[in-house]
């Protein structure tokens, strides 16, 4: 069996891309790249999803290999989703990010129309973190070494 030989990225798929972007960038991302109009054979066989076409961004943090991919789908149409789900329900829940300055990340995404699920807790005095929920349900756990 191969190995993997690195972690490169976690994809989500969004109704609305350009939002979606948004708040990551505002968490500090930027974009590293986009793609429109992805459509044809390598999709359709990658996806499973006969006749589709998509829209991906890629984003990064400075200094991280890793990168988020979000893709819209223009057709077929997404499916509803779960955006109000908990950290306890089944499936991928939250994406999670050290920040330098929690309080003052939670500030600037609550101005933005994000705010926290619960509250911002405090670990054994190591790590201060908090869920706040983005757009579409997203959840991202933030955290700052105390």
């Amino acid at each position: 069996m191969g190995r993997i030989k690195r972690f490169d990225h976690i994809g989500i798929t969004v109704a609305n891309l350009e939002e979606a972007t948004s708040f990551f960038e505002a968490l500090g991302l930027y974009v590293e790249g986009r793609a429109d109009g992805i459509e044809g054979e390598f999709l359709e066989t990658v996806c499973g999803i006969p006749e589709s076409r998509t829209n991906i961004v890629m984003l990064k943090a400075e200094g991280s290999d890793v990168g988020i991919e979000l893709s819209s789908f223009e057709k077929p149409e997404h499916g509803p989703g779960q955006p109000e789900a908990m950290a306890n329900e089944l499936g991928l829940r939250s994406l999670a990010f050290e920040v330098d300055d929690l309080r003052a990340t939670v500030d600037e995404l609550g101005e933005k129309g994000y705010g926290l699920i619960g509250g911002i807790g405090e670990y054994e005095g190591v790590w201060a973190m908090a869920y706040v929920r983005g757009p579409e349900g997203l959840i991202v756990a933030l955290a700052q070494r105390l």
